[in-house]
């Protein structure tokens, strides 16, 4: 259940709260393939299940950045927040893959949020997120991402 916050005082305020996870979300061949559609990256490992099998992954993954993007729904899913007139996603800090997602597993999100500063109209906020993969002690993918809200 998504934490709310109101605001950009209480957003100020909830500096350095844990955010909980998210619900798992299975990652399947027809969202890897979609993404491969729209970033124009097919490579095997990807998107070819008979040849993947014989891989080194034993079979299709994720791509990393389909991995990272869905942190954004996870996201939606840990906090909630009113009161302001908008969002922008501004960047990412650090990035890493620790593990590949194959297709067919579930992820989730574990979150966190870091330093909270003030810009102009608003915030910028630090989210330090960790994408869990289901069944395994590694992580698939963290991240340090950088969003600002505005008043």
């Amino acid at each position: 259940m998504a934490i709310t916050v109101n605001g950009i005082d209480e957003l100020r305020n909830a500096a350095g709260k844990d955010l909980g996870h998210s619900s798992w979300l299975q990652v399947t061949q027809e969202r890897v393939n979609t993404f491969a559609d729209a970033t124009n990256d097919h490579q095997w490992i990807h998107v070819d299940p008979e040849r993947a099998k014989e891989g080194p992954f034993g079979g299709p993954i994720a791509h990393g950045y389909l991995t990272l993007s869905l942190i954004i729904p996870m996201f939606s899913e840990v906090l909630n927040i009113e009161g302001i007139s908008m969002a922008v996603n501004y960047g990412l800090n650090k990035v890493r893959f620790l593990a590949p997602v194959p297709v067919g597993s579930h992820i989730r999100l574990a979150a966190s949020l870091g330093e909270v500063t003030d810009v102009a109209n608003g915030v910028q906020v630090l989210v330090d997120g960790t994408v869990e993969l289901a069944g395994s002690e590694k992580p698939a993918c963290v991240a340090q991402a950088v969003y600002r809200y505005l008043a």
